[in-house]
């Protein structure tokens, strides 16, 4: 069994992948004030609750885009295995062109998506990854990373509103039943899911013009479910996106 790690600002998902079936798949919260070994008893509990012997782990792989949690998490799993995990990053064979101005300063995220994404669906594309922050990596019609967008996250969105107004409430992730609220959490429902829908219509549009053709768009990350169905555009939802990423990474590295 392959141990895929993909360590996000907000939580830490990690799947077991035994001959490119995903077994189990948990999340734990990301924490920077956490020791290796903290981590190391949370990945033991995780491992036992589904039944996974540590001598049945072959190996393991990383991406993060949260630097202090990196080391923690490799040592952790170091400590846990009694092997050293590969990580996405420099020194690591992706097999994926990138055409951005800094190469080295593209997140492993993006190159973990980009990569299972290229797997399974042909260029152009369009990878969306709805978490703390909203990823758009746009891959042309070589299979080339071009670049793309951030912005700020659905859930990061509401929150800065919900903090910085005292009279608007908390809110459900639920779907809209209108554009136009006819309150105050129908209006805040609207403007934060349907508002999230939009952007990604926009910013799909607005990119194949400058791709000069259509785009395969896919969607993943924690809230993408909620927001894929209103879309207008036709987006692909693949909540395991990223880990399919990382177990072809960890194939790529370690083929002899």
């Amino acid at each position: 069994m392959i141990l895929a790690v993909d360590i996000g600002n907000s939580n830490i998902v990690i799947g077991g992948v035994q001959d490119d079936r995903i077994v189990f798949e948990a999340r734990i919260r990301t924490d920077a004030t956490k020791t290796s070994d903290e981590y190391c008893v949370d990945l033991k509990i995780l491992l036992e609750v589904h039944h996974v012997d540590t001598k049945d782990i072959e190996g393991s792989i990383l991406a993060s885009v949260v630097p202090q949690v990196l080391n923690s998490m490799k040592t952790a799993l170091r400590k846990l295995t009694g092997m050293e995990s590969l990580v996405v990053g420099p020194g690591l064979k992706t097999g994926l062109n990138i055409q951005i101005e800094n190469p080295e300063q593209t997140g492993a995220d993006l190159v973990v998506g980009s990569v299972a994404a290229l797997r399974e669906h042909k260029a152009p594309l369009i990878v969306i990854d709805m978490g703390t922050a909203t990823t758009m990596a746009v891959l042309d019609s070589s299979g080339a990373l071009v670049g793309g967008s951030i912005s700020p996250g659905l859930k990061t969105s509401l929150d800065a509103l919900t903090a910085r107004t005292a009279l608007l409430p908390g809110l459900q992730l639920d779907k809209p039943k209108k554009a136009i609220g006819s309150n105050t959490n129908d209006a805040m429902r609207s403007g934060v899911m349907l508002g999230a829908a939009c952007m990604i219509d926009g910013m799909v549009e607005r990119m194949e013009e400058e791709l000069g053709s259509p785009a395969t768009v896919i969607a993943t990350g924690g809230v993408a479910k909620f927001v894929v169905p209103l879309c207008r555009t036709p987006v692909i939802y693949d909540k395991d996106l990223l880990l399919k990423g990382l177990v072809a990474l960890y194939r790529e590295n370690t083929r002899r």
